[in-house]
């Protein structure tokens, strides 16, 4: 993975951005030589939040059988309603 260093993006500004991910996903650039930001393309980071979106309905389904399971139920329409109507507002 190529670094940038932060006085380069300073002069160089985008243009060293376009050069580094040219060939990579991804760059990080250094402040001070330490490893401080990574910077990767609208695409690449589009793809990223889809997959961490696709990870966290995954757990919610998870979570949602298990609840089921614990309680006995067979029907997630049963749940919602137990939790709307529940004495706890989990939403709190």
């Amino acid at each position: 993975m190529p670094s940038i260093p932060a006085n380069e993006l300073k002069t160089r500004g985008v243009t060293a951005i376009e050069q580094a991910l040219a060939e990579n996903t991804e760059a990080i650039v250094s402040v001070r030589g330490k490893d401080k930001y990574v910077v990767v393309s609208f695409e690449q980071y589009s793809h990223l939040r889809t997959c961490e979106l696709e990870a966290a309905i995954h757990e919610t389904r998870k979570d949602l059988a298990a609840i089921m399971r614990a309680g006995g139920w067979s029907d997630p329409s049963t749940v919602s309603r137990y939790l709307r109507f529940s004495q706890h507002n989990i939403w709190r």
